[in-house]
């Protein structure tokens, strides 16, 4: 159903640095150049600031510089955050030195920057394949307090703006229109332009930052935790509204969004069943079930058109599902959506002739493809630019490419792995 708007009464107003201008960040934002360039090392932007409930212990050295495609020090880097830009097409890395983007296919370094005071860079945010970055400090030693947002230039080696926030920040999201910045309980929208702030929400408690926003649609929609325990608002900018869907019984643990915006997937702490709702009606469309014992998700990803729905978790398996609404086939007759689309025999159980006589799980929609990844890492997937390809990073430097097969139901194959911590070849 349709909810009051959930904007917050008037707030103070997040702090903008006197030490830059006002300024639009539109006349910054330019394509990637093809040659890569070696940087010069520049004083440090931004003055730190010294709260160490923030961001542990403060900066030495305030004129730290930053090096460009290289490593200062023999053992691989940590990383703090892994993360995809909007065309899943590369991918950023905050580590504990500083940061680093990565191309998918062909798999490459893009280029990498480590400051020279070891500064970690915890949150990190791409804004597709320019030269404007956002992200913020993490670690024992960050590079920026983690209440702070900065706005990375990359053609000119430096942060352009900054966000300062009364308590942590927890995720960013970027559009090209807008910026989202996610603190534990609340979120702000910013004109990307001129960093104007839009509006702002509350939400429940939100440790992990959950947010997502639509990427092709021409105007904003936003996904956020409600209120309430098992809450999901999804706020449509283009008719002012907000939808208000309960998902689940427990605690959101992760959700998705397809880049138009129009299909949303949730997972609770369970962790044993993902729904996926339309965004304009709030219904639910379809549950499939991940498995039956407790699990933490680390990710949902929708295939481009929506066939496929991708999972990872903390078990250990990375899960395909197939799904009954194929957005490249959508017409305005919702009946084609589902019954021009083929389901493999492997999403159902074998139980399902017995639907309603047995316990639940026996009829549940289950997985079409699984890989097994090794170790105990954290890690995220998306789908390739082939047909039936994933990739998935993990943080520990795993990146994996991988093939399935959604009628035959078996293990997928691995195609290709790198390890994006650890370099094949030093850099010059």
């Amino acid at each position: 159903m349709d909810t009051p708007s959930p904007f917050s009464p008037p707030f103070p107003l997040p702090h903008t640095s006197s030490k830059f201008q006002s300024l639009n960040l539109q006349r910054y934002l330019v394509q990637p150049e093809a040659q890569q360039h070696r940087l010069q090392p520049q004083q440090a932007a931004v003055e730190q600031v010294n709260d160490e409930s923030l961001h542990g212990s403060s900066i030495k050295n305030p004129e730290s510089g930053v090096g460009s495609n290289h490593v200062f020090v023999n053992h691989s880097a940590t990383a703090y955050h892994v993360t995809f830009n909007q065309d899943y097409g590369c991918f950023a890395i905050g580590t504990d030195r500083g940061f680093g983007v990565y191309n998918c296919v062909p798999f490459g370094e893009s280029f990498c920057r480590n400051f020279e005071n070891i500064g970690g860079i915890g949150i990190i945010e791409m804004l597709f394949r320019s030269n404007i970055l956002a992200f913020v400090g993490h670690g024992d030693h960050p590079q920026y307090p983690r209440n702070k947002v900065m706005i990375w230039d990359d053609r000119q080696s430096c942060c352009i703006h900054e966000l300062c926030f009364r308590s942590e920040v927890r995720r960013i999201r970027l559009r090209k229109d807008c910026l989202v910045v996610v603190l534990e309980h609340k979120i702000f929208v910013y004109n990307f332009s001129n960093l104007e702030l839009l509006f702002q929400i509350e939400t429940t408690t939100n440790p992990k930052g959950l947010c997502e926003v639509s990427q092709t649609a021409d105007q904003l929609v936003l996904v956020c935790p409600g209120l309430q325990k098992g809450q999901v608002w999804v706020k449509h900018n283009a008719s002012k509204s907000t939808k208000s869907i309960v998902a689940h019984d427990s605690v959101l643990a992760c959700f998705a969004l397809t880049r138009e915006g129009n299909l949303l997937a949730t997972a609770s702490t369970k962790g044993t069943l993902i729904r996926i709702f339309n965004t304009l009606e709030g219904t639910l469309l379809q549950e499939v079930r991940r498995g039956l014992d407790r699990a933490e998700i680390y990710s949902l990803s929708f295939s481009p058109t929506a066939q496929w729905l991708a999972v990872s978790s903390d078990k250990g398996t990375v899960h395909v599902f197939s799904l009954k609404v194929n957005l490249g086939n959508r017409s305005t007759d919702k009946s084609n959506c589902s019954s021009n689309f083929h389901v493999p025999v492997a999403a159902s159980s074998s139980f399902s002739f017995i639907r309603g006589a047995l316990p639940k799980y026996f009829s549940s929609e289950w997985s079409v493809a699984q890989f097994r990844l090794p170790g105990v890492s954290q890690y995220i997937v998306t789908f390739g630019n082939e047909n039936n390809t994933l990739i998935i990073l993990g943080w520990d430097g795993s990146f994996f490419r991988c093939k399935f097969d959604p009628a035959s139901g078996k293990e997928m194959t691995q195609l290709e792995y790198h390890n994006f911590l650890e370099p094949e070849e030093p850099c010059n």
